[in-house]
């Protein structure tokens, strides 16, 4: 089997990193167990989530209606799907060993950034609408299912952060540039995650 062989999914180093490339075998494995295990934890939140979207689990507190704005999720809908693409060409140079893997790594932590500014900023707004967890199941549920993704990318923005600083000052090694496959992985999921938490939450608390 050539280096350039796609031996796991995810980001297959090729003959550029051969020794990380062999490496990611055993590594890509692990971290897919992860993530399955971290889909599974999401999954039960979601489903007490829509199990409490009803006038019941509102207990006749604020509804979606009420304390939703469709203009920001879009936004921040559209900010991650931006930084999964700039990630992706992060990718691509990190494969191809291209000086513009910084840069793109920074536009990525960035996207990140605003993203968790304009979701926190919508929770403070909920607070301050009294959209609080203790009003109402649902709002428990909420409270849960958003701050926890929100949470993840917090953790894959500093992840970032720490990519940065050793991409800087140790090269390519082969941690470095296995450590960065695997946080693509992990910055992609949380994009898949989003685009349910977007459809489920806004999209049809909305509708």
């Amino acid at each position: 089997m050539t280096q350039d062989a796609p031996r796991h999914p995810g980001l297959n180093l090729g003959r550029h990193h051969p020794e990380a490339h062999a490496e990611n075998e055993k590594l890509m494995f692990g971290f897919w167990v992860f993530l399955m295990s971290d889909l599974i934890l999401f999954g039960i939140v979601f489903a007490t989530y829509a199990s409490l979207t009803n006038p019941m689990g509102q207990a006749g507190g604020p509804t979606p209606r009420d304390v939703f704005s469709l203009t920001s999720a879009a936004m921040q809908t559209a900010i991650l799907l931006l930084s999964s693409f700039t990630f992706g060409l992060a990718s691509l140079a990190l494969k191809y060993r291209q000086p513009s893997l910084r840069a793109w790594l920074a536009v990525t932590l960035l996207l990140g950034l605003a993203f968790l500014g304009l979701e926190l900023r919508d929770l403070v707004q909920m607070v301050a609408d009294g959209a609080v967890p203790q009003r109402s199941g649902w709002l428990s549920a909420f409270w849960v299912l958003v701050p926890l993704h929100g949470l993840h990318v917090a953790a894959g923005c500093l992840w970032l952060a720490v990519m940065l600083v050793q991409v800087t000052l140790f090269g390519l090694t082969t941690q470095v540039s296995t450590r960065l496959a695997r946080l693509s992985l992990f910055w992609h999921f949380l994009d898949v995650v989003w685009i349910g938490v977007f459809s489920v939450v806004y999209l049809g608390g909305l509708a």
